[in-house]
Protein backbone atom coordinates (compact mmCIF):
# COMPACT_ATOMS: atom_id res chain seq x y z
CA UNK A 1 0.00 0.00 0.00
CA UNK A 2 1.60 3.57 -0.68
CA UNK A 3 -0.59 7.18 -1.01
CA UNK A 4 -0.57 8.42 -4.34
CA UNK A 5 -0.67 11.70 -3.31
CA UNK A 6 -2.63 14.47 -1.59
CA UNK A 7 -6.17 14.86 -2.88
CA UNK A 8 -7.07 18.18 -1.27
CA UNK A 9 -6.01 20.16 2.40
CA UNK A 10 -9.19 21.44 4.01
CA UNK A 11 -9.20 24.95 6.18
CA UNK A 12 -12.18 26.78 7.36
CA UNK A 13 -12.74 30.16 6.07
CA UNK A 14 -14.36 33.39 7.29
CA UNK A 15 -16.41 34.08 3.38
CA UNK A 16 -15.93 31.88 0.87
CA UNK A 17 -16.14 34.04 -1.83
CA UNK A 18 -13.73 36.24 -0.61
CA UNK A 19 -11.25 33.82 -0.33
CA UNK A 20 -11.67 32.43 -3.63
CA UNK A 21 -11.40 36.09 -5.23
CA UNK A 22 -8.22 36.41 -2.87
CA UNK A 23 -6.25 33.34 -4.03
CA UNK A 24 -7.34 33.69 -7.86
CA UNK A 25 -6.05 37.16 -7.69
CA UNK A 26 -2.89 37.13 -5.18
CA UNK A 27 -1.69 33.49 -6.22
CA UNK A 28 -2.99 32.93 -9.48
CA UNK A 29 -5.02 29.96 -8.78
CA UNK A 30 -8.03 28.57 -10.62
CA UNK A 31 -11.80 28.33 -8.50
CA UNK A 32 -12.12 24.06 -9.69
CA UNK A 33 -15.17 23.04 -7.66
CA UNK A 34 -18.01 24.17 -5.12
CA UNK A 35 -19.89 22.09 -2.93
CA UNK A 36 -22.48 23.34 -0.73
CA UNK A 37 -25.11 21.00 1.24
CA UNK A 38 -27.35 21.66 4.57
CA UNK A 39 -26.16 18.10 5.86
CA UNK A 40 -22.61 16.95 6.72
CA UNK A 41 -22.20 14.02 4.49
CA UNK A 42 -20.06 11.82 6.66
CA UNK A 43 -21.80 12.93 10.43
CA UNK A 44 -25.31 13.39 8.93
CA UNK A 45 -24.99 16.09 10.93
CA UNK A 46 -27.32 19.35 10.20
CA UNK A 47 -24.89 22.12 9.45
CA UNK A 48 -25.07 24.08 6.35
CA UNK A 49 -21.58 25.11 4.45
CA UNK A 50 -19.89 26.07 1.42
CA UNK A 51 -17.03 24.37 0.58
CA UNK A 52 -14.49 25.31 -2.31
CA UNK A 53 -11.59 24.15 -4.03
CA UNK A 54 -8.48 25.87 -5.60
CA UNK A 55 -6.15 24.32 -7.97
CA UNK A 56 -2.13 24.90 -6.13
CA UNK A 57 -0.80 23.35 -9.00
CA UNK A 58 0.21 19.63 -9.88
CA UNK A 59 -2.43 17.99 -9.15
CA UNK A 60 -2.45 19.73 -5.67
CA UNK A 61 -5.65 21.50 -4.64
CA UNK A 62 -6.34 23.91 -1.60
CA UNK A 63 -10.29 24.02 -0.38
CA UNK A 64 -11.68 25.96 2.16
CA UNK A 65 -15.16 25.03 4.25
CA UNK A 66 -17.10 28.14 5.05
CA UNK A 67 -19.32 27.44 7.46
CA UNK A 68 -21.94 30.25 9.05
CA UNK A 69 -23.68 28.42 11.64
CA UNK A 70 -20.49 27.67 13.57
CA UNK A 71 -18.63 30.46 16.13
CA UNK A 72 -16.01 32.70 14.61
CA UNK A 73 -13.37 30.84 13.40
CA UNK A 74 -10.12 30.99 15.66
CA UNK A 75 -6.59 29.86 16.07
CA UNK A 76 -4.43 27.15 18.23
CA UNK A 77 -3.77 29.42 20.82
CA UNK A 78 -1.23 27.16 22.12
CA UNK A 79 0.81 27.33 18.61
CA UNK A 80 2.95 30.18 17.14
CA UNK A 81 1.68 31.87 14.35
CA UNK A 82 4.71 30.83 12.41
CA UNK A 83 4.22 27.16 12.96
CA UNK A 84 0.78 26.25 11.06
CA UNK A 85 0.79 27.56 7.35
CA UNK A 86 0.28 26.30 4.02
CA UNK A 87 3.32 26.23 1.54
CA UNK A 88 3.78 26.39 -2.09
CA UNK A 89 6.14 25.99 -4.42
CA UNK A 90 7.19 28.93 -7.16
CA UNK A 91 10.00 27.98 -10.10
CA UNK A 92 12.79 30.34 -8.90
CA UNK A 93 13.76 33.03 -6.55
CA UNK A 94 12.92 35.40 -9.67
CA UNK A 95 9.48 34.40 -9.50
CA UNK A 96 9.06 34.52 -5.38
CA UNK A 97 10.55 37.71 -6.28
CA UNK A 98 7.55 38.85 -8.66
CA UNK A 99 5.17 37.06 -6.34
CA UNK A 100 6.54 39.27 -3.37
CA UNK A 101 6.44 42.54 -5.66
CA UNK A 102 2.77 41.43 -7.02
CA UNK A 103 1.72 41.13 -3.49
CA UNK A 104 3.15 44.54 -2.10
CA UNK A 105 1.56 46.04 -4.75
CA UNK A 106 -1.86 44.56 -3.68
CA UNK A 107 -1.31 45.66 -0.24
CA UNK A 108 -0.45 42.07 1.32
CA UNK A 109 2.33 42.70 4.21
CA UNK A 110 5.22 40.05 3.52
CA UNK A 111 7.96 39.05 5.45
CA UNK A 112 10.82 37.60 3.47
CA UNK A 113 12.37 36.83 1.30
CA UNK A 114 13.85 34.34 4.10
CA UNK A 115 17.31 32.13 3.17
CA UNK A 116 16.62 28.60 4.57
CA UNK A 117 19.82 27.96 2.73
CA UNK A 118 18.16 24.44 0.94
CA UNK A 119 15.21 27.26 0.16
CA UNK A 120 13.86 30.52 0.27
CA UNK A 121 11.09 31.99 1.07
CA UNK A 122 8.08 34.92 2.02
CA UNK A 123 5.51 34.75 3.84
CA UNK A 124 2.04 36.43 4.27
CA UNK A 125 -1.47 35.72 5.61
CA UNK A 126 -4.59 35.21 3.55
CA UNK A 127 -7.47 37.11 4.28
CA UNK A 128 -8.77 34.25 7.16
CA UNK A 129 -5.44 34.60 8.79
CA UNK A 130 -3.96 31.58 7.68
CA UNK A 131 -0.09 31.92 7.42
CA UNK A 132 0.86 30.75 3.87
CA UNK A 133 4.71 30.84 2.71
CA UNK A 134 5.69 30.61 -1.00
CA UNK A 135 9.17 28.66 -1.60
CA UNK A 136 11.76 28.68 -4.37
CA UNK A 137 14.71 25.99 -4.32
CA UNK A 138 17.86 26.99 -3.93
CA UNK A 139 20.39 26.39 -7.28
CA UNK A 140 22.44 24.01 -4.66
CA UNK A 141 19.21 21.94 -3.25
CA UNK A 142 20.26 18.78 -4.76
CA UNK A 143 23.64 18.68 -2.88
CA UNK A 144 21.86 20.28 0.33
CA UNK A 145 19.35 17.44 0.58
CA UNK A 146 21.71 14.49 -0.07
CA UNK A 147 23.59 15.81 3.03
CA UNK A 148 20.29 16.33 4.95
CA UNK A 149 19.31 12.96 4.12
CA UNK A 150 22.36 11.51 4.98
CA UNK A 151 21.49 12.81 8.96
CA UNK A 152 18.16 12.81 9.17
CA UNK A 153 17.37 9.39 11.80
CA UNK A 154 20.16 10.82 13.42
CA UNK A 155 18.82 13.96 14.16
CA UNK A 156 15.72 12.34 14.78
CA UNK A 157 16.75 9.93 17.10
CA UNK A 158 18.63 12.50 19.20
CA UNK A 159 16.14 15.49 19.38
CA UNK A 160 13.74 12.48 20.71
CA UNK A 161 16.31 11.83 23.48
CA UNK A 162 17.21 14.99 24.32
CA UNK A 163 14.17 17.63 22.98
CA UNK A 164 17.28 19.95 22.14
CA UNK A 165 18.26 20.97 18.46
CA UNK A 166 20.75 18.04 16.87
CA UNK A 167 23.81 20.19 14.92
CA UNK A 168 24.40 17.70 12.47
CA UNK A 169 22.46 20.61 10.27
CA UNK A 170 24.51 23.71 10.94
CA UNK A 171 25.91 24.55 8.17
CA UNK A 172 22.97 25.30 7.02
CA UNK A 173 22.11 28.55 8.63
CA UNK A 174 26.18 28.83 8.47
CA UNK A 175 26.57 28.65 5.08
CA UNK A 176 29.29 26.92 4.83
CA UNK A 177 29.30 24.02 2.00
CA UNK A 178 32.92 22.94 1.41
CA UNK A 179 32.25 19.89 2.76
CA UNK A 180 29.53 19.24 0.03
Amino acid sequence: MKIEQIHHVAYRCKDAKETVEWYRDMLNMDFVLAIAEDHVPSTHEPDPYMHIFMDAGNGNVLAFFELPTKPEMGRDENTPVWVQHIAFKVKDRDELIAFKEHLEAKGVEVLGVTDHSIFHSIYFFDPNGHRVELACPDPKEDEMLKRLDSVKWDMLEEWSKTKKAPKHAEWMHAKELSDV
